[in-house]
């Protein structure tokens, strides 16, 4: 369906999004591509809906004890399905496996750098934390490979929006923190890394850094201005981690990554499982071709070797 000569209202477009500094940071970035894209729309047309979360509601208990991923999406996903909104912006890595009955993901923004960062006012690397120094984050992930690198260290659930958990960290309540570097740099906060950590060492989260599009799959109108604002690598990129993903039947409970890479026609992917505390990780990477079909094959092959590897127990 063509979008050249649509009839744009005032509040024609409801964009619904988690109310975070982060979450409203990236559905501006989302409005200003629409309007970038489509120059008949103005900015009173197209309105940013916050939309608070059970994940948000929730701060005092790490996500894998209340439910996992979907709390943050929702109660998002319900309003898109009766119609209070007409489009989500989720961080893709806060994305269920599987979406609800009716939902697709129409679009991705261009990913962000995927990397995690160290947070730490008393070190300058994980390396130079003092021996038994307490580090706070709430990701099963940023924990496994935490304490596979330092066994000695000290992991507390650390949660909250990124302002919230610096001043935790200001407070003294970890020596250290681990965070998504494009987070950091979508708020202007890039100050507050101590250390940018390689993905050779620290694999991220499955899609970490990429902004999803969530629409209705039966509505034409909106999957036709949401088109454009497509970025096909990381649509792409993307698609392999979470076909990976959807093999291993991953949640908050498993520590889980994957990050896949363009090199021209080919598509590599690297993944990872491991324990909780570190003491047993299984990697895995093959390349493909660097198409959607290409991409998902490649994500099913890299996750089938991990839960080979890994065995029938590992993910139990």
């Amino acid at each position: 369906m063509a979008v050249s000569g649509l009839s744009i209202n005032h509040g024609a477009i409801n964009i619904g999004t988690r109310g975070s500094p982060l979450a409203l940071a990236q559905a501006e970035l989302t409005k200003a591509a629409l309007l970038a894209a489509h120059p008949q729309l103005t900015p009173a047309g197209v309105t940013i809906v916050p939309i608070k979360t059970t994940g948000d509601k929730v701060q005092d208990r790490p996500l894998s004890e209340i439910g996992g991923k979907g709390l943050f999406t929702k109660e998002i996903e319900e309003a898109l399905l009766d119609g209070r909104i007409d489009l989500a912006v989720h961080s893709m890595k806060d994305m269920p496996t599987f979406l609800p009955d009716g939902l697709i993901i129409a679009a991705m923004l261009e990913r962000e750098d995927p990397r995690d960062v160290l947070i730490s006012p008393v070190a300058d690397s994980i390396e130079t934390l003092p021996k038994g120094a307490v580090v706070g984050t709430a990701s099963l992930r940023r924990q496994a490979q935490l304490l596979a690198l330092r066994p000695d260290l000290k992991v507390q659930p650390l949660r909250g929006n990124v302002g919230t958990r610096l001043e935790k960290l200001a407070r003294g309540e970890a020596a250290a923190t681990l965070l998504a570097l494009a987070g950091l740099k979508r708020l202007g906060r890039v100050d507050a890394a101590t250390a940018i950590l390689s993905t050779d060492a620290f694999l991220p989260a499955v899609a970490q850094g990429a902004i999803g599009i969530e629409i209705r799959a039966n509505d034409p109108r909106i999957a036709a201005l949401v088109a454009p604002l497509d970025h096909a690598p990381t649509t792409i990129a993307v698609t392999a981690e979470r076909a990976c993903l959807a093999v291993l039947d991953g949640s908050c409970r498993t520590p889980i990554a994957a990050h896949a890479e363009i090199f021209g026609t080919a598509l590599r992917l690297r993944g990872l499982v491991a324990l909780p505390d570190g003491t047993e990780s299984h990697r895995a990477e093959d390349t493909g071709n660097a198409t959607l079909e290409g991409a998902a094959a490649l994500g099913r092959a890299v996750g089938e070797r991990l839960k080979a590897l890994a065995g029938p127990n590992f993910l139990a």
